[in-house]
């Protein structure tokens, strides 16, 4: 099974302003300094956005390709797909996303129609879910 990432969606202010940066867009890489060691199982794995301290979306890693100087590019399809919001602590650059990813939301169903991700947290905490 491929492993998945986490990433901070840093600069966005809201969902939408995530779903701009997917928009018109060909392809989308993502500046990071290190590669992950494990970068091969990550090919065909899923970088999950973070906003608001939730796991949001999630957007397919298609590679990884070294820059000029030395940085990194994850690359991504061009498409964003949201996903069961899920509380998820911020963090800087990517992490390895541990456990089982949270579940693509249906065609039609609004993220509101689930347990918003601090709630859940919090819930979750007191053993009442």
């Amino acid at each position: 099974m491929p492993l998945n990432l986490t990433k901070i969606a840093f600069g966005a202010q809201t969902y939408g302003d995530i779903q701009k940066w997917f928009d018109n867009r060909q392809r989308i890489d993502v500046n990071t300094r290190y590669r992950p060691t494990r970068w091969e199982e990550c090919v065909g794995g899923s970088l999950f956005w973070i906003h608001e301290h939730n796991l949001v979306a999630r957007s397919p890693i298609t590679g990884f390709r070294q820059q000029d100087n030395g940085r990194w590019f994850i690359e991504l399809e061009p498409r964003l797909i949201r996903v069961t919001p899920r509380p998820k602590r911020a963090h800087q650059g990517w992490r390895y996303l541990k456990g089982e990813p949270p579940r693509d939301l249906e065609e039609g169903e609004d993220p509101g129609d689930v347990i918003p991700g601090r709630l859940a947290g919090k819930l979750q905490r007191l053993g009442l879910i």
